[in-house]
């Protein structure tokens, strides 16, 4: 056959490629049509000089440009944003939206203690030695926490974005998914705290403790006051340390509904809005689940 019509079966696009192979099959047949060590493209980076890519990229999450411009002062070496790329994602990196965290950290000391004490009140919650709730409010309003959605490569889903007044919501979940909710247009304040601790314990059958963070609302003055009164009828409050959302399983709830459960039509409107909470607190252990290991 023609070196056109090899090159037309083979994969290759130089004469030259075919000339080499004929060469090797000439002085040493078989063996010469395999691959040698060393032949191919070289990498452009060896695995220390990845790794200080990696530390770059987590030094600028942001800047691609800035890290290709460290290569180049660093090692004297172009490369190209795409290039930083592939090598990022060859080192299990992504790209993703940040998330955004507390501005603190709790005190180790103390952190370990409460959560060790956390642990023990779970085991007691599910033999029925005692019952745990997790208080905390949440907000919502026209401006929308933004979520991941299927989307048509090329498109962006739009949702709509308003200012507007905050729609206030107070919880108590057991770890079994048993909520109370409490929904209001005012500001929650400690009054409306111990109200809504009142109305959902008028009477305990065993003791029962009621895990919150340290929000001002939660210390204030008449909260302290009341917990003596809530201890002698068997309820407790368990006080979070500083900075530890994490320990407090209703966050879960408010994380569901802000980016998973509340669809793009809740936002059309301050009433939608509206509807659109009240559905699923109503609604929540039945349609919307959220399974606690």
């Amino acid at each position: 056959m023609s070196a056109p019509e090899l090159m037309g079966i083979f994969p290759v696009r130089s004469r030259k490629t075919l000339y080499n192979w004929f060469d090797e099959w000439e002085s040493r047949g078989f063996a010469g049509l395999y691959n040698r060590p060393g032949r191919g493209r070289k990498p452009t980076f060896d695995d220390e000089q990845k790794g200080q890519i990696k530390q770059w990229a987590k030094l600028y999450p942001k800047q691609l440009k800035r890290i290709v411009q460290k290569v180049n002062e660093t090692w004297d070496i172009q490369v190209s944003t795409y290039t930083i790329k592939r090598v990022l994602k060859s080192m299990q990196m992504s790209w993703h939206r940040f998330g955004r965290v507390v501005g603190g950290a709790p005190d180790p000391q103390e952190y370990a203690q409460k959560q060790f004490a956390l642990e023990m009140l779970k085991r007691f919650d599910e033999t029925g030695d005692l019952a745990l709730y997790y208080l905390d409010q949440a907000g919502f309003s026209l401006t929308p926490s933004v979520p991941y959605g299927w989307q048509p490569v090329g498109e962006t889903l739009a949702i709509p974005s308003q200012r507007s007044q905050q729609l206030n919501v107070l919880g108590l979940m057991s770890r079994a998914g048993d909520l109370e909710s409490y929904v209001s247009e005012q500001s929650i304040n400690s009054d409306v705290v111990i109200a809504c601790i009142d109305a959902c314990f008028p009477a305990v059958d065993k003791p029962t403790v009621v895990v919150m963070d340290k929000a001002p609302i939660h210390t204030s003055r008449a909260m302290h006051a009341k917990a003596e009164e809530w201890k002698q009828r068997g309820i407790h409050i368990f006080e979070l340390p500083s900075y530890s959302p994490e320990l407090n399983l209703i966050e879960i709830l408010w994380r569901f509904m802000k980016y998973q459960w509340l669809e793009i039509e809740a936002y059309q409107s301050w009433q939608s809005l509206v509807n659109s909470v009240e559905e699923i607190l109503k609604n929540f252990g039945k349609d919307y689940v959220i399974n606690v290991a």
